[in-house]
Order: structure tokens, then sequence, then C-alpha cells
């Protein structure tokens, strides 16, 4: 089974996102939904996707499992809770009991836009961890290189669970790249627990700039750091459409993973986003 592992539903009609007010953000300010992915999964040999979150809200969670009970493509929901929230093992029980919670695979909170680098190390955060590791999800790690500290200390100190690096903590790829995102990426992957996604590169690119020979420094970093058994295949779509389609996305990603090994390819458009989230698929 080939799998998007991460790929984004909203509709700025129906609720805030605060993230998408900037101005060059205006192209995909307007609901996307799976009617729209289901012709894109389809022209490009994909047989299935992972729905991320997109805002801190318990509602959105609920609607994408909904929507997963309702879509037989949608394999897995990663979505929001509050991790600081006292009840919620009661919150993740009955998400879990709702219709669609048997594909609540994961959690994710958008880390790098809390103004405490080391928000990752509250106590309050810690225990929220605890009670998804306890049910058997993974959490996501979307940060950047600033919080990429906190991210290492945290896969240290639960060495059983397992954790997803959203978009390769998002290179400073227009720029050109930076060390201290290397050191950081080659330190948290050298915890055995975390995979890495290989996503939303090319929009840490000049958008109007850029080919699979740019992102290829990186993927093949992280793919050095990773090896090929923990790197996971998504589209960020449909934030990717401010670099490129679809099509040309993947396309990218398939060239930069064909010049990693035979193997790669298979691996990171299946059976690792499987691994790491425990699919109940075949």
């Amino acid at each position: 089974m080939v799998i998007d592992a991460h790929q984004h539903f909203w509709d700025p009609a129906r609720a805030d996102y605060p993230w998408m007010d900037a101005p060059e953000l205006a192209p995909i300010r307007r609901a996307f939904g799976p009617a729209d992915l289901a012709p894109l999964l389809k022209a490009n040999g994909i047989d299935a996707s992972i729905v991320v979150q997109c805002r801190s809200a318990l509602e959105e969670t609920e609607e994408f499992l909904r929507i997963a009970h309702a879509t037989p493509s949608v394999v897995g929901v990663v979505g929001w809770v509050d991790l600081t929230d006292g009840a919620l093992g009661d919150t993740l029980d009955r998400l879990r009991a709702a219709p669609g919670g048997d594909k609540l695979v994961g959690i994710r909170h958008q880390v790098h836009d809390e103004a405490d680098p080391d928000w990752l190390l509250r106590e309050d955060v810690r225990r929220g961890l605890v009670a998804l590791f306890v049910r058997d999800l993974t959490y996501d790690f979307l940060v950047r290189t600033r919080e990429l500290p906190a991210a290492i200390a945290t896969a240290q100190a639960f060495p059983n669970a397992r954790f997803v690096l959203d978009h390769a903590a998002k290179p400073p790829i227009a720029s050109g790249g930076s060390a201290e995102w290397a050191d950081r990426i080659k330190a948290l992957a050298a915890c055995g627990n975390v995979w890495c996604k290989i996503s939303g590169l090319a929009t840490e690119a000049v958008w109007s700039d850029w080919d699979a020979d740019r992102l290829l420094p990186f993927v093949q970093h992280a793919a050095t750091c990773f090896g090929e058994d923990r790197l996971i295949f998504g589209s960020d779509w449909p934030v990717c459409l401010l670099a490129g389609s679809y099509a040309e996305i993947k396309g990218a990603l398939e060239a930069c993973l064909a010049k990693l090994g035979p193997g790669a390819r298979d691996k990171a458009f299946g059976m690792n986003a499987k691994a790491a989230y425990r699919l109940a698929i075949a």
C-alpha cells in the first residue's frame, strides 16, 4: 500500500486558522476536503493517507475522525488534544470510542509556535505524553531548529514511545541550510524511536525557484541520519500547493529517494508509516 502520511483538510469559512493569516498564504485560504484530495491520490498512485491536525482545537480532531470513518482512503488521523489537561486520558478514551476512533494513530501540537522553546519539557506536557503512550499513540514533533534540543530530550526520556518528526524540522532550505539544523537532526536520529517525514520541504525552499536537486542535500542528510527504515513520505497537501502541484511534490521526493538506494522509495511510501503509526492495514 502506497501511503501519503501527511496531508490536511480545512475550511477557513468554518473555523479560524491563525497561521493562515499571512498574505502570501492567500492561494490556500479556502476549503480543502476529501473530495478535492481523492482525484489527486488516484492520479498519483497513492492508496491511502493520514490526515494531520491544522489547529489547536479538539473539535477538529473529532471532525477528522468522522471524516476517517466515512473515507476508506484515510487510514489514520494525527489529531490535537490539550496535553496539559489533567483529564486527558478520559478525552483520549472518548475519542477512541467514537466513530472513526480506531483510526486515531497520533497527536501533535504546533510546538514551533510556542514562545518557550522548551515547551515539550514542561511537567504538565510530559504528563500528557504519558497518557498518549500508555494508549500506544504516536507523537508528532512539529518543531524547527530552535526546538530540536527539547525534542531530543523528550525522545530520550521516553525510549519505548514512538515519535515522528514532521517536515524534517523545517530546514532553512531557502537560505542554503545550517550546520545547527544538521547537527541537531543527527542527534535526534540517534534516538532510535524517532521517524522522519520527508514532507513540507518545497515550501521551505524559494517557492518559485526549487527542484529535486535543491531538496536532495536535505533528504540525503535525513537519510544518512535516520536510515531508510525511518524515512516517511508526506505530501503536506494542500500547503504544498504554494510551491508546486501534488504531482510535482511527489515526483521531486521520488527522485530524491531513488538516489538513496533501491529500497528507500518503497519503505518511505508505505512500510515505514505503517510501523511508525501502527496502522491497522494489510
